[in-house]
């Protein structure tokens, strides 16, 4: 396929398949509460089978980080589907926790293999001198599918038969057609080395990669902090404390949150890679305080506007800090460096869960939020002021 007479529509449609692929990850978050009354576990577990998820990502860039750089992009993203086909039969067939558990950890299995190659894959489809577009598009792609999951899933739910079936055979016949588009679309990896060549490793960064790594890994670890504890438990706040058992606005309130990281990550173009990192914590501790307010007051309006704000800020520092990785890391270790920062991220989107489930039981679900709100905003406002002063060296120097 001659690439530059297409123009953008492979880089696209690549896009496409990823956020076909994310969107399985968060299909079952408005699901959570139907599980508990059919299995009949607690909030601890919930929040359990969602880390499940994360613990699969991390072990797949972890052990595998740099697969599509020596197999190519396409059998590692056709891998990658695989899984998220048979996570989805996982939960089409769940019966007890350990369908949930198997469905979760295959589904980060998928996300693990696609998060750097498909990355690297969209990055490399545009046409030349697009890259900082195409870094917008795998972006939006990744946050824009896992808004769409539980969007897609609460409506099914709500509005349509088979409420925890007919949401997977949905997804299962995405997984179909984006399968059909990635066996179309043409392979960028020019040289591909054995199998032999993928092994585990520790996380390990170019030299050109470090100065930058150190504050983008901050930055999206607390981003995907938020995001982790706001689609485990907020459907369950919202039915616990608000009286909201209405499956579409759970996972329109969730989907919020992924949607406005898109906006933010938009916004970046404008305000520039090295201002959007310390202003992205910035508007992230804003939202922190706007879900802190909600959980204290009870108040919907304040939920859905500390969705809405927190995922802007989240987008401002997480496609920050994925442009400056990505345009420091040499070709031939893009999808490795960039697998090294979704370690980070999804670190923080899975440790704090479990936090926040372990204290669900002695604080209860409204204690347990405002515990993780004080941590992150700690965490938040060190990164920030970090990032601040090293903006402020640069400009001085």
């Amino acid at each position: 396929m001659d690439l530059e007479r297409r123009g953008w529509l492979p880089c696209a449609l690549s896009g496409a398949v990823f956020a076909v692929c994310m969107a399985g990850t968060t299909l079952p978050t408005p699901l959570y509460s139907l599980y508990q009354d059919k299995l009949g576990f607690s909030e601890l577990t919930v929040t359990v089978v969602y880390a499940v998820y994360a613990f699969g990502v991390i072990g797949v860039l972890l052990l595998a980080g740099n697969a599509s750089d020596a197999l190519g992009r396409r059998p590692v993203l056709l891998c990658g589907l695989g899984f998220a086909a048979v996570s989805a039969v996982c939960f089409l067939s769940a019966g007890g926790l350990g369908r949930l558990y198997a469905g979760r950890l295959l589904s980060g299995l998928s996300a693990g293999l696609f998060t750097g190659a498909a990355t690297a894959y969209v990055m490399e489809l545009a046409p030349p001198g697009g890259t900082s577009r195409a870094t917008f598009v795998a972006t939006a792609a990744n946050m824009g599918g896992l808004g769409c999951g539980p969007l897609l899933a609460g409506l099914l739910a709500q509005y349509a038969p088979w409420p925890l079936h007919l949401p997977f055979v949905v997804h299962l016949a995405l997984l179909a057609c984006s399968a059909a588009v990635l066996l179309w679309l043409p392979e960028t990896v020019r040289e591909r080395r054995p199998l032999s060549t993928v092994r585990p490793q520790r996380p390990s960064l170019p030299g050109p990669v470090r100065a930058v790594f150190g504050p983008a890994a901050i930055a999206a670890f607390a981003g995907f902090a938020l995001f982790g504890v706001f689609t485990s438990v907020s459907p369950a706040f919202l039915a616990e404390y608000l009286g909201v058992r209405d499956h579409a606005v759970s996972g329109l309130v969730v989907a919020l949150a992924f949607f406005a990281s898109t906006v933010g990550q938009l916004a970046v173009g404008r305000i520039g890679v090295a201002r959007s990192l310390p202003l992205g914590c910035a508007v992230l501790l804003t939202g922190l305080a706007l879900l802190a307010a909600a959980l204290h007051w009870d108040l919907m309006a304040l939920v859905v506007l500390s969705a809405a704000v927190g995922g802007a800020g989240q987008g401002l520092a997480f496609r920050g800090a994925l442009s400056a990785v990505a345009e420091a890391s040499p070709a031939d270790r893009r999808a490795a460096v960039i697998s090294a920062l979704f370690v980070v991220a999804y670190a923080g989107i899975s440790l704090p869960v479990i936090g926040v489930g372990l204290l669900t039981g002695p604080l209860g679900l409204r204690g347990a939020g405002l515990v993780f709100i004080a941590c992150m905003a700690a965490l938040v406002t060190v990164a920030g002021a970090y990032l601040l002063a090293r903006l402020s060296r640069r400009t001085s120097g």
